[in-house]
Formats: structure tokens, sequence, C-alpha cells
């Protein structure tokens, strides 16, 4: 059973990584590098409400009321969903002690899921396979959910200072 002070600790260590991956992606933005516009998540997700899995081009698909403030509750969410499967996988204790490694592997895994359910859904093919440059899209992809992955250790070790 999970305590309610462990479900804080997953619910902070996600919202935190996803925050760190926030950082990132502006980094890059201000690079002159295309990020995600979680809008477009808000958009795909609303068309799914409708039973609307895929799109030829997410970018085209019809709008949505209320799609980025959906996109970005969404991303948050599945960041929350990725630290308590870090949590799940690791046990409790790496909340309150955490180990680079499994959170540098979780978050590498964590890029399979936009990989093949995300950018198929979307209209960009199988890992990015519809895009002008694959291949750069997903070593931007990998590197960005490695930075994830990092910001899932750095949430926590930040936790266990402030929360003795």
């Amino acid at each position: 059973m999970v305590s309610t002070s462990e479900a804080a600790r997953v619910v902070l260590v996600g919202i935190g990584a996803t925050v760190v991956l926030d950082v990132w992606s502006m980094i890059l933005k201000g690079l002159g590098v295309p990020t995600l516009d979680y809008a477009l998540v808000g958009r795909w997700a609303g068309h799914l409400c409708r039973s609307r899995f895929a799109h030829a081009s997410i970018a085209k698909a019809e709008s949505i009321p209320g799609e980025s403030p959906l996109g970005w509750a969404i991303h948050y969410a599945v960041g929350i969903v990725f630290a308590a499967l870090l949590a799940g996988i690791c046990g409790a204790a790496w909340l309150h002690d955490p180990a680079w490694l499994p959170a540098l592997a979780v978050g590498v895994a964590t890029v399979m899921v936009p990989w093949f359910v995300m950018q198929p859904a979307m209209g960009a093919g199988i890992a990015s396979s519809r895009t002008p440059a694959p291949m750069k899209n997903r070593m931007r992809s990998l590197a960005t959910h490695a930075v994830f992955g990092g910001g899932l250790y750095l949430s926590a070790a930040l936790l266990k200072q402030v929360w003795a």
C-alpha cells in the first residue's frame, strides 16, 4: 500500500521532472529547434474523446476548444504517471534515496510512447518516419527523454533534501 507521503512524493517528482523537460524545451526553442506544441496533444485528446485516434496531420485537424490547457494538463499528468512507473519499478525506497541509472533508464524508455503511440496517431509515422528529417527528430526525442530522466533524479534528490 502506498502512503500519502509517498504518493505526494511521486506527484512532486513527476511535476519536477516535467518542469525540467519544459526548461530544456525552452532552451531548444530559443536555439531555433522546433519543439512540441502541447495544444496539439490537447487537440489529439479532444478528437480521441470523439472516437478519432489517428490523423493524417494533427496540425490540420479541427481545433478543439481549450486544447492548449488540456494538452498542458495531459503533459504534466503523463510526467506524474512516469514518476509513478519509476517508483513502481524501483520501489518506494527510490523516492527516499534516488539513483541516477534507474531514472535515466525510465526517462529514455519513455520515448517509446511518443514514437509508437503519439507520433503515429498525430500523423508523423512510427518514430517520426513521415517527417522531413526522421533521424534528427529521433535523436532530439531521445535526448529530450534522457533530460526527463535526469529531471526525475534531480526532482527526487531535491525533494530528499527538502523533505527529510
